[in-house]
């Protein structure tokens, strides 16, 4: 098994963005490799690009990225850990599949029409073209199987057809370029909402910082977060169906949830009749405890700029070897002349 799964570089990294997906990874890092399977996991910053971007603060996000993947649990020996712009196959890639990719395919990808809106004469061309070099990141390292959400199995048949008309049209059927990837539907990611308002996801664009736990705030900061996170005066009810209409206080048992590794009604169980007087310390705790050894090594890490560039430049010289064999069929397949 190959596992091939990218994110885009982002920085003020957040709760939300560890139990959203970094915790998938680092999941399916442990469960897999120790049977025998290659994890690749890369930094979409190819794709960054597709949109209004500061080309400083792309450069620090990446490395940013490293640093919260690293301290989250993402081993560097056991997965291969790069992004995009140290392998440049990727590009080729893509240019070599959108001979073989349809306009009317990408016409009908969701993302494009919601990212463009009505201003689609004046988004990129690498946005309308974005599901083709997300083809290429799966097909060139011949995935079998790719992690997705909702929102990404619309992109990952989008790559199966790609591959199944460029085998059929320049390759034979005992001998084809591309492996049809998978899909691995994860483990829902959870849903984690602003502290100040249960109604809006927890984000890095919120103005008031209190609205999030960052991954580099200290245990003193979660604590602090937490307890003035916003709630009702209502005790926490003994049912999930209790939960109902109280937004606030579905997000904090959802969050201690994830967090614990047990279901919403295992923590309505323990806290029935509780108020958040009692209730958010021992969230406050558990968060610290999960959280804190991650966050200290993501304030020293993020400072190591050179540490960074070497996890990159390692994940990339392995990733690259990957990759040769699979462009080189495909420049061959297409009679290009090398």
């Amino acid at each position: 098994m190959r596992i091939v799964s990218g994110i885009q570089p982002t920085g003020n990294l957040h709760l939300g963005n560890y139990l959203g997906a970094i915790r998938n990874w680092v999941r399916m890092q442990d469960e897999w490799t120790a049977k025998g399977a290659t994890c690749l996991y890369f930094l979409a910053d190819l794709h960054a690009i597709s949109m209004p971007h500061t080309p400083a603060e792309l450069a620090s996000n990446t490395r940013e990225m490293v640093a919260a993947l690293v301290s989250c649990g993402i081993d560097p020996d056991r997965s291969i850990l790069f992004n995009q712009a140290q392998v440049p196959q990727h590009a080729e890639l893509q240019w070599l599949l959108n001979g073989t990719a349809r306009m009317g395919w990408l016409n009908r990808m969701t993302q494009w029409k919601d990212k463009a809106g009505k201003n689609r004469e004046g988004a990129s061309v690498a946005l309308f073209t974005y599901p083709v070099l997300q083809a290429a990141d799966v097909l060139l390292y011949q995935a079998t199987h790719v992690p997705v959400g909702e929102d990404q199995k619309q992109h990952l048949e989008l790559a199966r057809d790609v591959a199944q008309k460029f085998n059929n049209d320049f390759a034979s059927e005992e001998a084809p370029v591309f492996t049809l990837p998978e899909p691995i539907i994860p483990p829902e990611a959870a849903r984690i909402m602003s502290l100040r308002d249960g109604s809006a996801k927890m984000s890095k664009s919120d103005p008031s910082d209190m609205s999030r736990i960052n991954l580099t705030d200290d245990a003193d900061a979660i604590m602090q977060k937490v307890k003035k996170a916003r709630t009702d005066p209502e005790p926490l009810p003994g049912e999930v169906e209790g939960l109902a209409g109280r937004a606030e206080a579905a997000n904090l048992v959802g969050i201690y949830a994830t967090m614990a590794g047990v279901t919403a009604a295992d923590v309505l169980r323990d806290f029935a009749g509780q108020g958040f007087g009692a209730f958010k310390p021992a969230l406050g705790e558990l968060l610290v405890e999960k959280l804190a050894p991650m966050a200290a090594r993501y304030r020293e890490l993020r400072e190591d700029r050179a540490a960074l560039d070497a996890i990159l430049r390692k994940g990339a010289e392995k990733a690259r070897a990957l990759a040769v064999p699979t462009l080189e069929a495909a420049y061959a397949a297409l009679g290009l002349v090398r």
